[in-house]
């Protein structure tokens, strides 16, 4: 069935001049009535927004300050589970510098970017890809995406990262190191937000040595019928923290009080999402919300994705004893990382299989 448009990449779909998008990446009929114009989308007003925390303050001198930003955080955590995060630490220049080589990435030919694909069936997921089905109905996402460990430095596969553009590796592996430092603050933060010790999180996810930085970065060709496909599929994410970057282009849809609603596009911002794993060492205290990604007819969006993630085997995820009373019981079985993405893999698949 899905035979068709096996093996051929989206950007190659967009840029055919097809008029009308291959059955695979047509969403169930139950979806199509909530997928609108993102353009229109972004500029509504009304209705809930995705809250922006100001991280200025998370190291200020005065306890009180450095209070009132912590509890910013906790309440976007436990309210929302996504923000923007402004006055992060995280230079523009270096932000930019990544931006322009992920671009400079997807601006390649697609042969010369195959080079660098992966190889699903070997179980090797770093590269370039597209979304293969994974479910019954062989659905398919309007995206391809370039994936690899970024962090911690000596666990990197340095032979996919691409050679041929000169700032990739330096403003990627900065930016990852970065982005460590953040998610320490954040962690922290998060920690004290429970009533922990301040390093507890963090050392519940694997620490400096252990937790794994992932980034992935989304490609979202031009579609001619964008009300009829998805970017990305409804999901919540599996990571403790995850970490964003876009090409502001809007997209991002979250799934707050039965609405979708379209996140902004926050200039110098770092969207930050709540993932699974902390939802559950904190007993759903923070939430990891579902989220999608809608595209468009005008513009290519490209997103900078950094899954943060604890080591799959080593530590067995479940809400931590500070979280569990009597009159709330603990909300997740004990499951290491790994049986934590089978399940929701298994789940998935049998939901989708039974329509």
């Amino acid at each position: 069935m899905v035979a068709t448009v096996a093996g051929i990449r989206v950007e190659s779909l967009a840029s055919s001049g097809l008029e009308s998008i291959p059955k695979e990446y047509v969403r169930p009929q139950e979806e199509l009535t909530s997928i609108g114009n993102v353009f229109e989308e972004e500029k509504k007003e009304e209705g809930p927004q995705v809250p922006t925390v100001d991280l200025k303050d998370l190291v200020a001198e005065d306890k009180e300050v450095r209070e009132r930003c912590r509890e910013a955080l906790k309440k976007a955590a436990t309210e929302w589970g996504v923000m923007h995060l402004v006055n992060h630490g995280i230079p523009d220049e270096l932000m930019e510098r990544v931006k322009a080589a992920g671009e400079g990435f997807f601006n390649q030919p697609v042969e010369e970017k195959e080079k660098y694909a992966n190889d699903h069936d070997s179980g090797n997921i770093q590269g370039y890809g597209s979304k293969l089905a994974n479910n019954a109905s062989g659905q398919l996402e309007w995206e391809d995406y370039f994936f690899h460990l970024v962090f911690p430095e000596d666990k990197r596969d340095m032979s996919i990262w691409p050679k041929t553009l000169s700032d990739y590796i330096p403003a990627t592996s900065e930016y990852a190191k970065q982005l460590r430092g953040l998610a320490t603050k954040v962690l922290s933060a998060l920690s004290l937000g429970l009533g922990l010790e301040e390093g507890r999180l963090e050392k519940e996810v694997g620490g400096m040595e252990e937790l794994h930085l992932q980034m992935k970065i989304n490609y979202y060709p031009k579609c001619p019928q964008p009300e009829l496909a998805l970017g990305v599929e409804a999901h919540t994410d599996v990571s403790a923290l995850t970490f964003i970057l876009h090409n502001m282009v809007p997209g991002l849809q979250l799934f707050y009080e039965g609405k979708w609603v379209t996140a902004k596009c926050v200039p110098n911002s770092i969207i930050m999402h709540i993932g699974d794993t902390v939802e559950i060492l904190s007993n759903r205290k923070y939430k990891s919300i579902l989220h999608r990604g809608l595209v468009n007819k005008e513009k290519v969006r490209i997103s900078w994705a950094v899954f943060c993630e604890p080591p799959k085997e080593k530590i067995i995820l479940q809400p931590l004893p500070e979280t569990v009373t009597e009159e709330e019981p603990p909300l997740f079985p004990p499951r290491t990382f790994a049986q934590h993405i089978q399940h929701k893999l298994f789940r998935k698949t049998q939901v989708l299989g039974g329509k």
